[in-house]
């Protein structure tokens, strides 16, 4: 057994009379990197928030770097990167402005904050942009720069929700290295995405989330060996008992070909 890093028990959300989640128990070792997967609403995002801090009122007990995050102590946040599905950055501010106030939030000096964005801006194939302002960046710079501000503070735990979002071929290739780079000095990764490819090839550990269960904890050989199919994309559709894609493909065709 390798170091805990997170810890969730019997973790329950509802919002309203709806039962978003319905009992999550989850143990992440350091170093692991989890493709955290599962159909629109099914509640990866409210998992996501709730161990992030972001929403709160629900039960069961999350611990984070062995310390329950319901004490009020805020502390772990400081050892967390996020990347958000969509978010707002500010487009008045140039890339360096933007990065060095993220650093500086996270307690970072400026010129230390300055040397690594600017590094890593470079290193990414957006140097060139760093003191442009934010609102003449293409998707894939927003995306990069999102990706940047998520680790300029050398976090323990990644949490990335659709990440890849807008980033062009070779940029991708260079993300899952640094994936598996971060994952091998020890870092823990909390991958959600849509993209099952991409999951079944940087993941570590799967993880697939159904009406706020999980329904299935592995590596991706063991979700083979379990469920008999050859993709996770056949292995999810598999598990969510959703099998109607080829029929609503064919009938959505055929509108579009009617005259």
């Amino acid at each position: 057994m390798g170091e805990e890093v997170l810890s969730i028990q019997d973790l329950q959300k509802n919002y309203g009379a709806k039962k978003v989640l319905q009992g999550i128990n989850l143990t992440v070792e350091r170093g692991e990197i989890i493709g955290y997967i599962g159909p629109n609403g099914a509640g990866k995002s409210t998992t996501v928030k709730l161990l992030l801090g972001i929403e709160e009122g629900y039960t069961g007990e999350i611990k984070i770097f062995g310390t329950d995050i319901s004490d009020g102590n805020i502390d772990y946040k400081r050892r967390i990167g996020y990347v958000p599905e969509i978010a707002e950055v500010y487009d008045n501010l140039t890339g360096h402005e933007y990065l060095t106030f993220i650093g500086e939030l996270y307690g970072m000096e400026y010129d230390r904050v300055d040397y690594k964005a600017k590094s890593l801006m470079e290193l990414f194939g957006v140097g060139e942009v760093y003191h442009s302002r934010i609102a003449s960046y293409s998707k894939g710079m927003r995306q990069k720069l999102l990706i940047i501000s998520s680790m300029l503070h050398n976090p323990d735990i990644l949490f990335l929700d659709e990440p890849i979002n807008g980033l062009d071929a070779n940029s991708v290739m260079i993300f899952k290295e640094i994936l598996a780079q971060l994952a091998a000095h020890g870092k823990t990764i909390f991958y959600s995405s849509h993209i099952m490819d991409v999951v079944e090839k940087i993941s570590s550990r799967i993880i697939l989330l159904h009406g706020g269960n999980i329904v299935a904890d592995g590596t991706f050989a063991e979700l083979k060996n379990q469920n008999h199919e050859g993709t996770l994309e056949e292995i999810f559709n598999e598990l969510t008992d959703f099998h109607e894609h080829k029929d609503i493909g064919t009938r959505f065709v055929s509108v579009v070909h009617e005259v």
